[in-house]
């Protein structure tokens, strides 16, 4: 049977403040410059969440939209939504919130709540001309 991907969008506002507590903050600066801002900075964060996988032959579905909207709206945008990354989130406490380490946190958070017949990939915006994704 052919895969087809099922693909939903959603939004979430967050602030945060890229920086490594083993530099300098001279070196911070030069690496993370504006972002590396003290009072923190916040983006408007656009995500995609991709499910891959077979078309049940009884539902026609390969995942129920409402089931993965329920899962992006518990799991991640109660999660980060309206939150300081760095100080808000057990997740980013001791991970620096790089739109990277962001993806990479959101994949797993859903990839274990799915069943393994599916795949996941996620794409998240930072601004409309920046944005990861995982797997890449």
């Amino acid at each position: 049977m052919s895969k087809v991907a099922v693909i939903r969008k959603a939004h979430f506002n967050s602030a945060h403040r890229l920086h490594n507590p083993e530099w300098s903050e001279e070196m911070n600066k030069k690496v993370f410059g504006k972002c590396n801002n003290p009072n923190y900075h916040g983006h408007n964060y656009d995500l995609e969440v991709k499910v891959i996988g077979e078309v049940d032959p009884l539902s026609g579905y390969v995942i129920d939209m409402k089931i993965l909207k329920d899962l992006i709206e518990d799991h991640v945008l109660q999660r980060f939504d309206h939150k300081n990354l760095n100080l808000d989130t057990e997740e980013f406490r001791n991970l620096n919130p790089t739109a990277e380490n962001i993806v990479l946190v959101i994949w797993n958070i859903l990839r274990s709540r799915l069943e393994d017949q599916y795949d996941l990939h996620i794409r998240l915006y930072e601004t409309e001309r920046n944005f990861v994704e995982y797997p890449a």
